[in-house]
């Protein structure tokens, strides 16, 4: 919870931005801002790293979704380091429901990039050749994370539902499930892991997203595969657990794997939600300590950071 409130999760939109189906995951406002209640965002995020982690355990796909500028960039670093499909440039209508289009549109960025290797946009014109070019440059752009994809994505993790609302919807349709980052001004509908936070600033959603893709890596290495191995050589089934091979880390229990390879967002909550109770515990015997550990914190975020943190609205 501390990494959180220090990524400036907890700050929402601008309180005339809400969307009321957000009402149940607010805290509260603070100068016209509406404050993010981590005590919702912690379990949400948790759940959804798990399933991640679960889905990479059998080599199933999760891709990475973020078109907005805030996190084009993180997305794509992220996701290729974990060895996952994903989109940061644009979302291309049909992506998901038009996958057999989608895979022309792959074969020819192919075609290119083999004639570049190959030496024949040399052999060209200089304006056929530049015209190739740039149609590769376009479709890299566009399909270029999602080359090495081998069929529709067993997951999508979203940031900012609400700007690629029609990679939701397409994933609804073809009941694809999705883990979204949803802030107080999107409509969580459609999403099956909502997890409730600030989907604007860049700390947040580098957090976010470097969290899924630590539990990515965590499931490969649960399952004895590495990232960089050939995906066409399949890992043998030990018959018994005792006869694993050595190194395999299939012994150990679930639990302590994810604390090995816990995202950093994962690692520090289970320690900071203890950290982050107020001082002043001589609050009436009534009161919910949860509650009040969580406004202590928010309130002490907020007198520092409440300028840099306004997000605009999107």
């Amino acid at each position: 919870m501390r990494d959180l409130l220090q990524a400036g999760a907890h700050f929402g939109h601008q309180t005339r931005f809400w969307n009321p189906k957000m009402d149940q995951y607010i805290f509260g406002a603070r100068n016209k801002i509406h404050i993010i209640n981590l005590e919702h965002t912690v379990p949400a995020f948790n759940d959804a790293l798990t399933t991640v982690q679960r889905l990479a355990e059998k080599k199933n796909q999760v891709m990475f979704v973020g078109t907005k500028r805030a996190a084009g960039k993180i997305i794509e670093e992220h996701a290729r380091r974990c060895g996952m499909p994903f989109v940061s440039h644009r979302w291309l209508g049909g992506m998901l429901t038009n996958y057999k289009t989608i895979r022309s549109s792959i074969k020819r960025l192919r075609e290119l990039e083999e004639q570049e290797a190959n030496g024949t946009f040399a052999k060209l014109t200089k304006k056929e050749a530049l015209m190739r070019s740039r149609m590769k440059d376009k479709l890299e752009r566009s399909i270029g994370g999602i080359k090495e994809m081998s069929g529709l994505p067993d997951v999508l993790f979203v940031v900012d539902v609400d700007h690629e609302r029609i990679a939701v919807t397409e994933a609804n349709k073809l009941g694809i499930p999705v883990i979204g980052i949803v802030d107080t001004n999107s409509d969580p509908d459609g999403v099956d892991y909502v997890i409730p936070g600030n989907d604007d600033a860049i700390r947040a959603v580098k957090l976010y997203v470097t969290a899924v893709a630590d539990a990515v890596l965590a499931g490969k290495a649960q399952a004895g595969e590495v990232v960089s191995a050939d995906e066409f050589v399949e890992v043998a089934e030990p018959e018994a657990e005792p006869a694993a091979p050595a190194g395999e880390v299939s012994e150990a229990p679930a639990e302590e794997v994810a604390e090995a390879a816990a995202p950093e967002g994962e690692a520090a909550v289970p320690a900071a939600a203890a950290e982050a109770a107020p001082e002043n515990q001589e609050a009436d015997s009534g009161a919910s300590a949860d509650s009040d550990a969580v406004e202590g914190a928010v309130e002490g975020a907020v007198e520092g950071a409440a300028d840099e943190a306004e997000t605009p609205a999107s």
